[in-house]
C-alpha cells in the first residue's frame, strides 16, 4: 500500500514546479510566518532531518481536484501524479524561498502580511551551527536592510555587487549552478581572503542544500478513499481536523466524467449556497445567510440526509445490507447520486421547514435538535406525499415531541438516524411499530426544576409547546400568538414571578424561581409591565388591554397559568399548579397522556 523513498530536495521542488507534484484542494492554504520559514530554511543548510512527506501516487488521474503549491505556476487543469498529503507547510516555504525568483509573501511576528527574500549571512554561516539560524536573514521586498527605525540604509542589496559587499548570499539561486558561479566570481573579486571563506561556505552550506533528500512515502493509487482521508487527518499538523464536506468539495472537483461533461469541475459549496439560501429564505430556522452557510442546517446534516436516503434505496434494490450515513457512507457517496438526490432533499427539507412552523418552531435559536431535522428529511424524502396524509403527520408529529422532550437526541445520533428512518417508515407504511424513540422517550416530572436555560432541548420544546397549545400575548390580546408574530412582537421567554422577589420570600429550597416552570412566552412590551410581583401588575395589564377581569383572566389562563394565585402571590402554590399542567402539555405532545395519570394514582396509593 505504502513505499519510503528518499527523493533529493531539488527533484521534489522541480516538481513542485511542473505540477507533477500538487495539493489535494481538501489542503487548507499555507500559513507559515517568516521566523518559521528562517527556521526551515536553517535546518536544510546543516543537513537537519526535515521530517517524513506523504504523498498519494494517483496514476494521472487524480481522485481529488488538484491545485498548485503556493507560489507555483502550475497549468489549472494539469493531472498530477503524486499529490502531498503532508509536508505542505515545510515544502511550500522551502519552495518559496529556495526556487522562486520572487519575494516569498508572508506575515510577520505580529501577523501582518509582508513580502521577504532570503539571503545567508556567510560569514555567520562557516561559524558554529548553534548559529546558523542568526545566518538566515530576511530581507524586505525592496532588498533594502535598514536601521535606526528605516532611517539609515544597512545594505542595498538590489545588485549582486551590493550582496557580494555585504556578504550576503541569495538563497534564491542556490539550485542553480550558473549564476551560483557568477555570483561567487563577483564575491571573490572584493577580497582575497574570500576564496578560502567561500571554499568553507559551499562546503558546509550550500552542498548541504544541494544533496538534501527527503524521506518520502508514497500511498499507492489503489488506496481507498476513506484510508486516504483517515491518513490525513491522522499526519496532518494543522491541528483543525478536515470536515467530509471539504473533502467531497476535493473528490466532486476531480470526477473526470462530469469534467468531460460539462467542460468544468463541479462545485460542491456553490450548490450548497444555492440550497441553503433557498431554504434560509422561506425558512429562517435553518439559519441566517448573513452569519454563514453552516450557521443552523449545515451542510454536514444535508449530505446525512441524501447517505440515508441513498443506502435506503440501495437496501430496497438489494445492492446493500442497511441504512447509514457514517463518514464512511458520505466519503462513498458518488456524485452522480448526489446530483440525483440532492434537489430531493432540498425539498423535503423545504417541507421539513413547513413541519416545524407548525409546531411553532420559526427561529434557530428555539430549534431544540438540529440534528432531528435530518431522520425528519430523510423520511419524507423517502415517503414524499404520503407523510401529508392526517395519520402520517399525527405519527410524525409524536415522534417529533418525544424525540425533544425525551432528550432522545442529545448524545451520538448516527445510529439513532438510522433505527429513526427505518422504523419511521415501516410505522408509517403501517408495516411495523412505533419507533423506539416513540416508544422509549421519558420525561420525569422533575425534569421541569432542572430546565432553566436554552441549552436544554426540552426547555425550547415546552416554550414552543405553550404557543402552539394557543398563548395569547398579555399585551397584544386580539388572538393567540402565531409564529409570524414571534419576531414582530419581541416574544421571548419571560418570568412571571421575579427572581429576586422569589428569593426572598419562597419557604424553602424547591420551586425554582429560573425553572420553565416560572417563564413563560411574552412580547418584549408585555414584558416591560412586569415589574414586581403579579398582584402589582396582573389587574394593571387588564386595564391596559381594555378588557374586564374575567376576560383578562381568561387570557393568562392559555398560559395554563392560575390568575387566581398570580393575584396571591403564591409562588409555591402557583409553581405546583402550573406543573402539573406543564406536565400534561407534554405527556398529551409525546403521546403518553396516561404515564401522569398512573404515576398520581401510584403515589396516592403509596401514600396511603
Amino acid at each position: 500500500m505504502a513505499g519510503l523513498d528518499n527523493v533529493k530536495l531539488k527533484a521534489l521542488l522541480a516538481d513542485v514546479t511542473s505540477g507533477v507534484l500538487q495539493l489535494p484542494d481538501f489542503q487548507r492554504d499555507w500559513k507559515w510566518d517568516d521566523d518559521r520559514i528562517r527556521a526551515i530554511v536553517a535546518t536544510v543548510t546543516l543537513d537537519y532531518p526535515l521530517g517524513v512527506v506523504m504523498t498519494l501516487e494517483t496514476g494521472g488521474e487524480s481522485p481529488f481536484r488538484a491545485r498548485a503549491l503556493t507560489g507555483a505556476q502550475a497549468a489549472e487543469e494539469s493531472d498530477p501524479s503524486l499529490l502531498l498529503l503532508d509536508g505542505q507547510q515545510r515544502l511550500t516555504s522551502l519552495f518559496q524561498a529556495l526556487f522562486q525568483d520572487s519575494p516569498v509573501k508572508t506575515k510577520d511576528a505580529r501577523d501582518k502580511p509582508v513580502e521577504r527574500w532570503y539571503y545567508v549571512d556567510i560569514d555567520k554561516a562557516v561559524g558554529s551551527p548553534a548559529d546558523r539560524d542568526e545566518a538566515i536573514v530576511s530581507v524586505p521586498e525592496d532588498k533594502i536592510l535598514r536601521a535606526n527605525f528605516a532611517r539609515d540604509v544597512v545594505h542595498d542589496l538590489t545588485s549582486t555587487e551590493g550582496e557580494c559587499a555585504a556578504g550576503l548570499f541569495p538563497l534564491r539561486i542556490v539550485f542553480d549552478t550558473q549564476k551560483v558561479n557568477a555570483w561567487r566570481r563577483v564575491y571573490e573579486k572584493v577580497d582575497d581572503q574570500r576564496f578560502d571563506l567561500w571554499s568553507r561556505f559551499e562546503e558546509q552550506v550550500l552542498e548541504h542544500v544541494r544533496s538534501f533528500q527527503v524521506p518520502m512515502i508514497k500511498l499507492a493509487a489503489s488506496t481507498s478513499m476513506d484510508a486516504v482521508c483517515a491518513v490525513f487527518e491522522r499526519v496532518n499538523t494543522g491541528g483543525v481536523p478536515l470536515n467530509v464536506f471539504e473533502l467531497l468539495t476535493a473528490t466532486y472537483a476531480g470526477d473526470r466524467a462530469y469534467r468531460e461533461r460539462e467542460g468544468t469541475y463541479y462545485q460542491l459549496p456553490k450548490a450548497w449556497q444555492v440550497i441553503k439560501e433557498d431554504l434560509a429564505t422561506r425558512y429562517p430556522v435553518f439559519g441566517r445567510l448573513d452569519v454563514g452557510l453552516d450557521d443552523g442546517l449545515s451542510s454536514s446534516d444535508f449530505l446525512q440526509a441524501v447517505a440515508l436516503v441513498r443506502t435506503w434505496l440501495r437496501k430496497q434494490d438489494g445492492l446493500g445490507t442497511g441504512v447509514s450515513c457514517k463518514r464512511r457512507d458520505l466519503l462513498e457517496l458518488p456524485l452522480t447520486d448526489f446530483e440525483r438526490l440532492a434537489p430531493r432533499l432540498a425539498d423535503a427539507f423545504r417541507w421539513a421547514g413547513s413541519f416545524l412552523e407548525k409546531q411553532c418552531i420559526v427561529r434557530v435559536t428555539d430549534l431544540p435538535y438540529r440534528t432531528q431535522l435530518v431522520p425528519l428529511a430523510a423520511v419524507r424524502a423517502i415517503l414524499g406525499a404520503a407523510t401529508d396524509t392526517l395519520g402520517a403527520e399525527d405519527m410524525l408529529t409524536q415522534w417529533y415531541w418525544c424525540g425533544v422532550l425525551g432528550e432522545m437526541y442529545g448524545g451520538s445520533t448516527e445510529t439513532r438516524f438510522t433505527r429513526d428512518v427505518e422504523q419511521l417508515v415501516a410505522w408509517i407504511r403501517r408495516e411495523g411499530v412505533a419507533p423506539e424513540t416513540v416508544s422509549d422517550a421519558y420525561f420525569f416530572p422533575e425534569r421541569l426544576d432542572s430546565l432553566t436555560t436554552r441549552n436544554s432541548a426540552a426547555y425550547k420544546g415546552i416554550y414552543a409547546l405553550l404557543i402552539k397549545q394557543g398563548a395569547v400575548d398579555w399585551h397584544y390580546t386580539d388572538a393567540p400568538l402565531k409564529p409570524s408574530l414571534l419576531d414582530e412582537y419581541g416574544v421571548d421567554v419571560r418570568h412571571v414571578f421575579p427572581r429576586t422577589w422569589v428569593r426572598r420570600h419562597r419557604t424553602d429550597g424547591g420551586f425554582p424561581a429560573n425553572s420553565i416552570v416560572n417563564k413563560t412566552p411574552l412580547s418584549l412590551r408585555a414584558a416591560q409591565a412586569l415589574t414586581g410581583p403579579p398582584a402589582s401588575w396582573v389587574d394593571s395589564l387588564a386595564v391596559s388591554a381594555d378588557m374586564r377581569r374575567e376576560w383578562f383572566d381568561d387570557v393568562i389562563a392559555t398560559h395554563l397559568i392560575d390568575p387566581y394565585l398570580l393575584r396571591k402571590n403564591a409562588y409555591e402554590e402557583f409553581y405546583s399548579a402550573r406543573a402539573q399542567q406543564l406536565l400534561d402539555m407534554v405527556y398529551a405532545a409525546m403521546g403518553k397522556r396516561t404515564i401522569l395519570r398512573d404515576m398520581t394514582v401510584a403515589d396516592d396509593k403509596a401514600a396511603r
